[in-house]
C-alpha cells in the first residue's frame, strides 16, 4: 500500500446511508467469494452476496451485515450499496 493513501467508503441501503468516511481497507462478500480492497485497487463493480461488510479504519473496525445489493471500486472511492443493510457492530 501506497504511504498516505487511504480509501473513501460509502455504505448504502434503501434505509440510507449507514457510514461514510476515511478506511485503509474494506472487506467485502461478493457472489464469487470474499473480496479485500486496498488503496490503488483497480476499479471494479461486482455483485455482493449476504454477509458481513468489514471496513478498517484509523483506529476501528466497523462492521455492517448485508444482504444483496453491489459494490464498486473507483479512484480509491469504495461504494457499498445493499438490498438490505444494518450496523452489525462499532
Amino acid at each position: 500500500m501506497a504511504s498516505g493513501r487511504s480509501l473513501q467508503v460509502e455504505v448504502v441501503s434503501h434505509e440510507g446511508r449507514l457510514w461514510h468516511g476515511g478506511a485503509t481497507s474494506v472487506q467485502i462478500p461478493t457472489v464469487d467469494g470474499s473480496l479485500g480492497v486496498l488503496p490503488g485497487r483497480q476499479p471494479l463493480l461486482t455483485q455482493l452476496d449476504e454477509g458481513t461488510v468489514t471496513v478498517t479504519s484509523p483506529g476501528e473496525i466497523l462492521s455492517f451485515t448485508i444482504s444483496g445489493g453491489f459494490a464498486s471500486v473507483d479512484s480509491d472511492f469504495v461504494t457499498v450499496v445493499a438490498d438490505h443493510a444494518s450496523v452489525a457492530s462499532q
